[in-house]
């Protein structure tokens, strides 16, 4: 599932590809707007922390599984 950050202040928005379920991104962005930090981790391994006073948006993309063949 691809997600798209916006930071505050920044031009560029980060863009994570992750294996969590939407429900479970949605759940972390509810408790980093709580008042912690956004934590994820990303298909890779690599770690995304953005404090939470920093965040502008979060896009959560849509849980689709790759087609294979000629139709795809």
């Amino acid at each position: 599932m691809e997600i798209r950050i916006g930071v505050q202040n920044v031009a560029r928005e980060i863009v994570i590809e992750t294996e969590l379920s939407g429900d479970e991104v949605a759940a972390k962005v509810a408790d980093a707007v709580a008042g912690a930090t956004l934590d994820l981790t990303d298909a890779k391994g690599r770690r995304v922390v953005v404090p939470a006073g920093s965040l502008g948006y979060v896009e959560i993309g849509e849980e689709a599984k790759r087609r294979v063949g000629f139709g795809a």
